[in-house]
């Protein structure tokens, strides 16, 4: 199991110990699409959906997913972040909203899966928000795209 931060020699899950790094600064940056009906955009984009703001929400729902990614993640640590920001961009090529997260702390872990969550409770609450006038909405291309911080060091998806 060489090579797997959460399996122990046993090969039994278990949390990391951190205690042992260096705290430094760490950003993580994830992104994800929700595809939609060009209609389902143009309704987004008009801000009458029965249920309210979409965009507004989902991106409160972000940064408060992010926050609480421990409770959701099991051998995730709980942590003080710093900064979360949800960016989300109505895109008529898709048709529909990329959702990018950028996650920030000062600690002794990284931070790629608060980064991860946000972009997934976000797209989640679009999804949730706008059901009712498409069902066949798709989440797509979740993923990491930027990490920086920490002893792995730093890199980026070259095609982003």
């Amino acid at each position: 199991m060489s090579g797997l931060t959460h399996i122990d020699e046993s090969g039994e899950a278990r949390m990391v110990d951190v205690s042992g790094k260096d705290a430094t600064v760490r950003t993580a940056i994830a992104v994800g699409n929700v595809v939609m009906k060009p209609e389902t955009l143009a309704l987004i984009r008009s801000g009458d959906s029965k249920k309210g703001d979409v965009l507004g929400t989902a991106r409160i729902a972000g940064i408060m997913a992010a926050k609480r990614t421990h409770e959701l993640i099991p051998l995730c640590h709980p942590l003080a972040l710093s900064q979360v920001v949800v960016e989300l961009t109505p895109d008529d090529t898709l048709p529909g909203v990329r959702v990018r997260a950028l996650a920030k702390l000062t600690g002794k872990t990284g931070v790629e899966m608060e980064a991860l969550t946000a972009v997934s409770v976000a797209c989640l609450t679009i999804y949730d928000m706008v059901k009712a006038v498409d069902r066949f909405m798709t989440i797509e291309g979740i993923g990491m795209i930027e990490k920086a911080g920490g002893k792995s060091g730093d890199w980026k998806r070259e095609d982003d």
